[in-house]
């Protein structure tokens, strides 16, 4: 096997790939699995060239020409006496549903020479979550992988009960030879023998079809790059590309075909509520159409039942979907999965927000019964009438957190403790909090029902009244970054307590208290605010999200503080940003490791991050919005 080493990623219209420096593919699993993948499916998990009988030396590792097109040089082995007769070009692609690759052979001698190719491939089709590193097995007794032989190439086959996916190798010229090596029972081995002239060239065409392939659909324009100034410019440039490439296309609430970002590669290449609805934030003063994709999108799967699997409650957001096997046979509940709480309140805030950039109430009065549903299920299931707040209980087969730091032991005591559901986060109350507002203007403005705006209003003040009484921590002069099922104030400092500036729901007084403790060193690392402040003892640098730094996380916080006037805070927090994405190409990456800036020359990435990713991408954007009218 080729030996493991650094990878490059392709992706472009909800198709991706990830290959060795030399293009191949080796099936492993992991933190970063490689393979071609699509719809949550890996279509290709073996891809390894030999040439001439040896794995081929290196002379150019392969490198991205642009995102979905990587190329690199290899040759046979050679000695400075004998060098190699021929040099190899491969140049490797993915559009949607496919992957190519192009050989040109070279050769570097008089007389001609006859080339050996042997191209060994396989295909698991292994479920994403099959691939993550979390010790968890997903039977699959009556599941059947078959491979034939055809005329110019192989075909795939896999199915379990009804479900079907497929992967076609397409090979002009045709392979003179197809073996089975090492006792596999579907890895296949083809063998070419390409004559080259003195001086004369040869060339190999490979085309990997996947089926079921992406729905067809118009790829995502290509939008002409504003021209760049700086640097905040070029991360704008950066992530507006990103976004394309992220862009995938699913059905709308009537039915329509509509575009929405999904939240990254290579775990998230789908439609996420929360994700979605952030980026879509963020992206609104630049491109509205982003924000009504998304609305229609999960208007079409809220939530019309209970199921204790999935979590789907009547009026509901979504927060993923899949398409894979494994959610085909519900043995992951995120086939539609509506552990969140908060996609719901968001819903409600970007459709007004859409409403307010936009001025056309179409979209608000065409999604008035999803928004009055969204509402009802904040006032029962979502826990605002029973428990005074929006809330949630740890998910056994699903999310044991279920707001933005999702992940187990985020929502922790300053001792480290995990806090015990029902959970109300308070980043949720302040989305609550806007929501309702909001849907108030909504009811008021473009639904006609005063009444309705009346009675939206009073609960909006209540709660924010509740909230003041009951969130504050009078000594560190800060609020609970959560309220435990015991009512107790989970008291870890955390980078949530900036969502409350940008919802509105602290008086103006504490939320300028709060930016100016988040602009600290013990949570701002000189790069970005971290999700815990340092020195408390469940801080780790390396977490998830417990001392890691998220740009969007960031970017919710900017906005907040430009909503009170916190200038040269709001300065602060966007120049490091940009600094930060500067080291990675103008790209931000979704997460940062904690490390402070005077010990680290550069932004150290969290090691799992995904890149790109939707809100981390959208992140320049929102900095660019809350400058506006900062001098």
């Amino acid at each position: 096997m080729t030996p493991a080493g650094p990878h490059v990623q392709l992706v472009r219209d909800a198709t991706f790939a990830r290959l060795d420096t030399t293009g191949g593919i080796t099936g492993v699993r992991g933190t970063a699995p490689d393979g071609v993948f699509a719809r949550d499916g890996r279509h290709l998990s073996r891809w390894q060239l030999t040439v001439d009988g040896s794995h081929p030396a290196v002379l150019v590792p392969a490198s991205r020409e642009d995102d979905h097109t990587t190329s690199c040089v290899l040759t046979p082995q050679g000695t400075r006496d004998a060098p190699p007769a021929y040099t190899v070009f491969r140049q490797q692609s993915v559009s949607a549903g496919e992957f190519t690759e192009h050989l040109r052979l070279v050769s570097n001698r008089p007389d001609a020479v006859t080339a050996r190719l042997e191209l060994t491939v396989d295909c698991d089709f292994a479920d994403l979550f099959e691939l993550r590193a979390d010790d968890r097995e997903y039977p699959k007794p009556d599941g059947r992988r078959e491979v034939r032989t055809a005329p110019e190439g192989l075909v795939y086959d896999y199915r379990r009960a009804d479900w079907h996916a497929g992967t076609t190798l397409t090979c002009h010229p045709a392979p003179d030879g197809i073996a089975t090596p090492d006792s596999s029972t579907t890895a296949r081995t083809l063998t070419w023998e390409l004559d080259l002239a003195e001086h004369g060239e040869a060339e190999l065409h490979l085309t990997v079809r996947t089926d079921p392939s992406p729905p067809a659909s118009t790829p995502a324009a290509r939008r002409t790059a504003p021209e760049v100034t700086d640097d905040l410019a070029r991360a704008c440039e950066r992530g507006l590309a990103d976004l394309d490439l992220l862009t995938i296309a699913v059905e709308g609430v009537d039915g329509e075909q509509v575009r929405v970002p999904a939240a990254g590669i290579p775990w998230f290449l789908t439609l996420f509520g929360r994700d979605s609805l952030l980026t879509s934030y963020f992206l609104l003063p630049y491109r509205p159409g982003t924000a009504a994709a998304t609305l229609s999108a999960l208007a079409a799967t809220q939530g019309t039942r209970y199921d204790d699997f999935s979590g789907e409650q009547p009026g509901r957001i979504v927060h993923e979907t899949r398409q894979g096997e494994l959610a085909h046979f519900r043995q992951v509940p995120y086939g539609r999965y509506y552990g969140a709480v908060d996609a719901t309140p968001l819903f409600l805030v970007l459709l007004h927000a859409h409403h307010e950039t936009t001025g056309d109430p179409a979209l608000a009065a065409r999604l008035e019964q999803h928004a009055r549903r969204a509402v009802d299920w904040m006032l029962t299931d979502g826990g605002l009438g029973e428990h005074g707040y929006l809330v949630y209980s740890p998910d056994l087969n699903g999310l044991v957190n279920q707001n933005w730091k999702d992940s187990a032991g985020a929502i922790c005591f300053t001792g480290g403790t995990q806090a015990k559901g029902p959970i109300a986060v308070c980043e949720a109350q302040g989305y609550a909090y806007d929501a309702l507002v909001r849907t108030a203007e909504l009811s008021e403005k473009v639904w006609g029902d005063q009444e309705y705006a009346g009675q939206l209003r009073t609960l909006a003040s209540d709660l924010r009244q509740r909230f003041a009484d009951d969130f504050w921590m009078p000594g560190p002069g800060f609020p609970a970054l959560a309220q435990d099922g015991d009512g107790r104030q989970v008291d870890a400092l955390a980078s949530d307590a900036g969502h409350l500036l940008w919802s509105g729901i602290l008086d103006d007084d504490r939320a300028r208290r709060v930016g100016r403790r988040l602009l600290e060193p013990d949570f701002f690392s000189g790069w970005a605010i971290r999700t815990l402040a340092a020195g408390q003892r469940p801080y780790h640098p390396l977490s998830y999200h417990r001392g890691s730094a998220w740009p969007h996380d960031n970017a919710v916080i900017a906005l907040g503080l430009a909503r009170h006037g916190l200038h040269a805070e709001l300065r602060t927090v966007a120049k490091a940003l940009t600094a930060a994405a500067a080291h990675h190409g103008h790209r931000l990456p979704e997460v940062l490791a904690g490390y402070a800036r005077t010990t680290t020359p550069t932004p150290v990435p969290y090691p799992h991050s995904c890149s790109p990713q939707a809100w981390a991408a959208a992140t320049p954007l929102a900095l660019r919005t809350a400058l506006r009218g900062v001098a």
